[in-house]
């Protein structure tokens, strides 16, 4: 039997939430009005990092462009999806691949991850070579069928999928795709070949 998750109380972090959006939504003005589709026409798939702000690396403003995220800037199946519906239904012309520097996914590969949550779900610590369970509760072996898609060469990961996409079969041949790596350090995209 599965266990049963009971509705969270709110939290710090909710209620600053919620006050964020709040100051936000006062102001909204003409963004009620913007297209569909993105106005610039492009897409960008990128990782969850929280220290990737496409809209400034790339001069996004709201209604320009398609982000997809996820872990590692991966062009899974649902990316790919995504990016289909991007082209096929809101018509972006261009995709860009940009994975970074100092990304968690070189960390870590299946098997770790997998055997981490097999004894526990709660959070891992990493002490610069090894991940660790900090406490052990409530595991799954769910983790066994998940493809993680980690890598441990940068450009070659960037390499990779874009490749994928290039040859998806639902990617029409005149869409380019492009490849970067944003340094982390610097704030800029370096082109992947």
């Amino acid at each position: 039997m599965s266990e049963r998750h009971l509705e969270p109380k709110p939290t710090k972090i909710y209620d600053e939430i919620i006050e964020a959006n709040q100051s936000y939504a006062a102001s909204f003005g003409a963004k009620a009005d913007l297209a569909l589709p993105p106005a610039r026409g492009f897409a960008i798939l990128t990782c969850m990092d929280a220290r990737l702000d496409p809209a400034k690396y790339a001069g996004l403003a709201e209604g320009d462009a398609h982000v997809i995220r996820n872990a590692g800037g991966r062009a899974s199946d649902d990316a790919i999806r995504s990016l289909v519906i991007s082209h096929k239904l809101l018509g972006t012309k261009e995709w860009f691949v940009i994975h970074h520097t100092d990304c968690g996914m070189e960390l870590f590969d299946g098997p770790t991850i997998s055997s981490l949550l097999e004894t526990s779900r709660a959070t891992a610590s990493f002490d610069g070579t090894a991940w660790a369970n900090s406490k052990s509760e409530g595991g799954s072996s769910e983790g066994w069928h998940v493809a993680w898609l980690n890598f441990k060469d940068l450009a070659q990961s960037v390499r990779d999928d874009v490749a994928r996409i290039r040859n998806h079969p639902l990617t029409p041949k005149d869409v380019p795709v492009w490849g970067f790596i944003y340094d982390v350090k610097s704030g800029q995209l370096l082109p992947v070949a």
